[in-house]
């Protein structure tokens, strides 16, 4: 029996079953028959979460794009389908094809999240593939992998063929191309794996040795042959607004996360906000102009049928034609119902007229992020935000007629005191005041006010001047909720906080090394899957395994020493070092530093890096200090 008739007799026994069907509208099906490459692009999470995914939708339209070369899907099985797949003999397949994953080519993991790590391995196990990357031969797949979290490899470098470090839409194809050839040739699979090393961004675990010192500090990253390179380069795209951008989204049977087309206006942030990875590794800031976006726009609307463009960017209300681009979208797609939304808004005035603008088909919530309950603690984050514009964005908000907004936070930030945690209950009164005030003078016309407060616990993260400071332990973040549940309460107000086991243990791997991965394997054969599901997460299973690898969570939590090594310090991502590290002090005495558009350069270096990368087109070994 083939595996599509296997399919068929137990589809009808799980939940969802359109999540493993495929043949979605502008799904690509291609003869695997007539292909030379078959890529399989892995989402190590349900098919609900992954096909929300803006990246791995980008890398199958780009794949497939080129004739050679077929790009199929493949999602993490929710836990009934896999108890039926192990059940009845059925490996990890593709949608499009119902191919076995372990008869591609390559596999490419999208890292998005430290706590689906031990899915990617029983992911791994379902294909029947070796978790470990030296025991594959040339008859594996290659396995890959690139993302949002692929600035710190090394807790996942034993089960990982090569990391793509950057943005890979002006790379992937020659990689892959690359890659084939050599798989054709004589070359022994180290050897193989040696000669990728030396493309631009590719980074080959097995090609380092990690060194320890008797503390078990990582003392250096060793390449074991003189002509591996030292450092790799994040790639980059120089001119977005010419980058591939697809308009065919594939569009579900299903509801998944997002439920609308998505458009990326621009990539990259310099808010200097001291916490966010993504704002110093996605630099520098490169836009889509206005011509371009009204041009996708009108494509990907016509070729999805959504009625919800979405317009992305990390801060999209920092784009240079903002207000231009949402009226000319708002009146083009007035009349046909269609909702435009802005994920992230400042906490402005400004902010609040462009939500006026664009929110004239459907009125949502509006969400604000003070991140911290005082300006001296925003100052210390470098949060721009100071209370009289909160103030100002939330009272215009409510005389527009919005009654719901939420407000998020984040707990345990470097410096943080009982006054801090004081100034948000102060902060999420007063702005339940002023709504309460103006819906009073509305005399009823407005709804009643809901509030809703996210408190999210601060992690270090890497590439980020917080890399070098302590998490704050379980007691403390407890200490500190239990005190916010106390005193954010009562009608129209909602509070929401993260599990602080699953925060302490996204930290540890945040800015974990290689030892790690034992601690990953150890607990996957624990049955530890979906650690990012409170249904699933099993902290005391985890708990165990890092008892039984030797290993303490606690230092990975603690403080790092800014003259020791950094497990993730051989990724050049173009903001130095020196940076980072000027912000860490800056940020302990209180010091802001402007948005580089605005108060000028703040040497970061990345604007030199990229000059490099124009120059060099993007080679490595242009930097092997």
């Amino acid at each position: 029996m083939d595996l599509a008739a296997k399919l068929e007799r137990i589809l009808y026994r799980v939940s969802n079953p359109s999540r493993y069907i495929g043949n979605e509208w502008n799904a690509i099906i291609k003869n695997p028959d007539e292909v030379e490459i078959k890529v399989a692009l892995a989402f190590p999470d349900i098919y609900d979460i992954g096909m929300s995914h803006l990246g791995i939708n980008l890398l199958y339209h780009l794949l497939n794009q080129e004739d050679d070369i077929l790009c199929e899907r493949v999602f993490a099985p929710w836990v009934d389908m896999e108890e039926l797949m192990r059940s009845e003999d059925i490996p990890l397949f593709s949608l499009e094809n119902k191919k076995p994953v372990g008869e591609f080519d390559i596999l490419g993991f999208t890292l998005q999240y430290e706590m689906s790590y031990t899915n990617i391995l029983n992911m791994l196990d379902l294909a029947a593939i070796p978790l470990y990357s030296r025991e594959r031969g040339k008859e594996s797949p290659l396995v890959i992998a690139g993302g949002s979290t692929v600035f710190n490899p090394e807790p996942l470098a034993p089960f990982i063929d090569l990391f793509f470090i950057g943005e890979a839409e002006e790379s992937i194809i020659s990689l892959v191309r690359e890659y084939n050839k050599l798989k054709s040739s004589a070359y022994s699979r180290k050897e193989l794996l040696g000669k990728l090393n030396r493309l631009p961004g590719v980074y080959v675990p097995e090609l380092y040795e990690a060194v320890y010192d008797n503390e078990r500090f990582l003392k250096e990253l060793r390449a074991v042959k003189p002509d591996v390179k030292k450092r790799i380069k994040r790639q980059l795209i120089s001119n977005f607004d010419r980058a591939y951008y697809p308009v065919d989204f594939i569009v579900p049977y299903h509801e998944i996360v997002h439920e609308r087309a998505v458009m990326e206006i621009a990539r990259g942030c310099t808010r200097g906000c001291r916490f966010c990875a993504a704002g110093i590794s996605y630099r520098p800031v490169r836009e889509r102009s206005k011509e371009t976006l009204l041009n996708l726009a009108d494509r990907i609307l016509k070729n999805t049928g959504y009625d919800e463009l979405s317009l992305n960017s990390l801060s999209t209300v920092d784009h240079s034609q903002i207000a231009e681009l949402i009226n000319h979208l708002s009146q083009r797609y007035e009349d046909r119902k269609i909702n435009i939304s802005l994920p992230s808004l400042r906490v402005d005035r400004f902010s609040v007229q462009l939500a006026r603008e664009v929110q004239r088909v459907r009125k949502s919530g509006l969400t604000f992020a003070p991140e911290a309950g005082t300006q001296r603690l925003r100052d210390v984050i470098n949060k721009g935000v100071n209370e009289r514009e909160l103030y100002d964005a939330v009272q215009a908000a409510f005389e527009e007629g919005w009654s719901t907004i939420k407000l998020y936070f984040m707990l345990g930030l470097p410096t943080e005191n009982n006054e801090d945690l004081e100034g948000i209950v102060r902060l999420v009164k007063r702005v339940k005041d002023i709504g309460a005030r103006v819906r009073k003078r509305k005399k009823g016309k407005m709804k009643p006010v809901r509030l809703h407060v996210s408190v999210s616990t601060f992690i270090p993260k890497p590439f980020t001047p917080f890399q070098w400071t302590k998490m704050a332990d379980r007691r403390e973040i407890e200490r500190k909720q239990e005190y916010l549940k106390r005193n954010i309460r009562g009608r129209g107000l909602n509070l929401s906080w993260d599990d602080p086991d699953l925060s302490l243990l996204e930290g540890v791997f945040s800015r974990g090394d290689r030892r790690l991965a034992s601690v990953l394997k150890t607990a996957w054969e624990k049955g530890c899957k979906f650690t990012g599901w409170n249904e699933h997460f099993k902290f005391e299973k985890w708990q165990e395994s890092f008892q039984e690898c030797g290993i303490k969570i606690e230092d990975y939590l603690d403080v790092r020493d800014p003259e020791r090594l950094l497990p993730w310090e051989h990724i050049n991502i173009g903001v130095s070092r020196e940076f980072l590290f000027r912000e860490y002090q800056r940020a302990l005495a209180g010091e802001k530093t402007g948005d580089c558009r605005e108060t000028g350069c703040s040497a970061c270096n990345i604007c030199s890096e990229l000059a490099v990368k124009n120059e060099l087109v993007g080679d490595d070994n242009a930097d092997q200090s």
